[in-house]
């Protein structure tokens, strides 16, 4: 039998430290030293997801870790995924597949049972790769929680890995952060800490000096180096932290794109934008008022975890009013998966599958219904345009486009030859059904689809009737926005940079390794 590969672990002393963009920079780090790596997260809760190539949801995290790591996409990857519903639910996904919603003490409760499926899976994947960079969750240092721990250090033992503990210098207080998260692990979880990264700095190194050896000197343990605040990274973000950075964004100038996003309250796959932030000249706003839609160049209701509970929001915040007078004024509008839903006629849920509503109105802009099941879909989806819309600047487009679906409610079209896009392939399956619908001005648009803008003839198409509309320039010589694959280059030489790249080598027990 094959020797189990070495694992290295990133743990934070809080949420949003930068452990997912460090592991995904390890990744890409490990890869271009000649290594197959993998990552791994035990659990994971996020409000992001994605679908594998055989039809699993793992959290998105790990999709772009896989990515960065030039390999497909797994579910032993993340076999456990908690998506919050609000209301202190979340729908609990074992291996790619919903088992159900749960209540916190519930899933505490349910937590022992799972013990085997991430042994199993982490077992998996040392078999098949050379190294496996593994992902925690939160702090290790959550005393209230540790005694049900399945993702920090009861990993950490079960993979014999060193520990790289991130904190976050932006926010402050990182070394008291450091020193506390030190002093309350147990003593055989203080020896796994290998080393300290510090992330997102910003300003003169020399400055921190005193405070790394202070540090080191207190806990023993050496700095791995300073990882420095990285402007404009197109690398999805999968924390709801960054919500609530978006929504500070001013409204932007009359020679910019105004892009509002309606923030739910129980917003999911809002990544799906994450392209359109990175377009020069386009400002993407989250928003919870009315007041700030009227005005935008385009309006996107995203994915919900709740949808009749969002509509039911919709309507109390004023907001679906100011999408209606939208409609009538004939300004752009876009749903998607749980915002398409809220656009349509109706949305029935007889099981009790989201709420306990058994039919709600919907906005009534698109001719759509939607039934909730209890089976959830999960695909990856090659469709082509059926439509012009504004999506495609009123033209046909050829290119075939891709996209995933992360749904329980089944739309229903009214009229299948109105619909938005033919689904041609699902799960790599021959499959021909329509998706999504417009309004007959093709101004309301919805779609089932996440991914969309990801798709570069979709966004271009969009932004430049955007533009014209507006009365603004649609300039070929735009600046192109960097691939992914660019961006995973531009984090990996990063960390190469401001890592010591030798410790990186004996940690994980392989050959050395040295900046490029």
């Amino acid at each position: 039998m094959k020797d189990l590969a070495p694992t290295i672990m990133v743990q934070g002393t809080t949420s949003s430290a930068g452990k997912s963009l460090l592991v995904t920079a390890l990744c890409r780090f490990f890869r271009r030293e000649g290594l197959r790596v993998a990552p791994f997260k035990a659990q994971n809760m996020a409000l992001n997801s994605a679908v594998t190539a055989d039809g699993l949801e793992i959290g998105r995290a790990q999709a772009v870790q896989a990515e960065a790591s030039g390999i497909v996409a797994t579910v032993d990857m993340n076999p456990i995924l908690l998506k919050p519903e609000g209301d202190r639910r979340s729908q609990v996904v074992v291996l790619g597949k919903l088992i159900g919603s749960m209540t916190a003490t519930e899933y505490h409760e349910y937590k022992p049972r799972l013990s085997d499926v991430i042994a199993d899976s982490l077992t998996r994947l040392r078999t098949d790769y050379d190294l496996v960079v593994i992902e925690g969750a939160g702090s290790p240092a959550e005393i209230n929680l540790k005694s049900r721990d399945i993702v920090n250090m009861h990993v950490a033992k079960l993979a014999d890995a060193p520990v790289l503990l991130v904190g976050d210098i932006d926010r402050g207080g990182v070394f008291a952060a450091f020193v506390g998260t030190m002093e309350l692990l147990d003593p055989d979880e203080r020896a796994r800490i290998a080393a300290f990264v510090v992330n997102k700095f910003r300003g003169d190194q020399a400055l921190l000096a005193p405070g790394l050896d202070f540090l080191t000197a207190r806990t023993g343990k050496p700095v791995l180096g300073v990882l420095p605040f990285i402007q404009d990274l197109r690398i999805a973000d999968e924390d709801s932290v960054s919500l609530e950075d978006r929504m500070a964004r001013p409204k932007p100038s009359r020679k910019e794109l105004d892009i509002v996003v309606v923030r739910l309250p129980r917003i999911s796959n809002y990544d799906d934008v994450e392209a359109l932030e990175h377009e020069p000249g386009v400002v993407v706003r989250f928003v919870e008022q009315p007041d700030t839609i009227q005005e935008a160049d385009l309006v996107i209701l995203p994915g919900s975890k709740n949808t009749a509970s969002d509509l039911s929001w919709l309507r109390t915040s004023g907001i679906a009013n100011a999408i209606e007078a939208r409609a009538r004024e004939g300004k752009p509008i876009l749903g998607i998966c749980g915002g398409c839903q809220m656009l349509g006629e109706s949305i029935s849920d007889p099981h009790r599958v989201e709420s306990m509503e058994a039919h709600v109105r919907g906005l009534g802009l698109l001719a759509l219904r939607t039934h909730f099941e209890r089976e959830k879909v999960t695909a990856q989806v090659h469709a082509r345009v059926a439509q012009p819309s504004f999506l495609t600047n009123g033209t046909v487009v050829e290119e075939e486009i891709q996209g995933y679906e992360i749904h329980m409610g089944m739309v229903e079209l009214r009229n299948e030859r109105t619909s938005l896009f033919d689904i041609r392939l699902r799960n790599g399956r021959v499959e021909r059904r329509g998706d999504g619908a417009l309004s007959g001005d093709g101004m309301v648009v919805g779609t089932m689809l996440h991914g969309l803008f990801e798709n570069e003839v979709i966004r271009d198409r969009t932004l430049s009737f955007l533009r014209t509309r507006k009365g603004l320039p649609t300039c070929t010589t735009i600046p192109r926005i960097p691939t992914k694959q660019a961006e995973y280059d531009r984090l990996e030489a990063v960390v190469r940079e401001h890592l010591d790249c030798e410790m990186l080598g004996r940690l994980t027990g392989l050959s050395p390794v040295s900046p490029m």
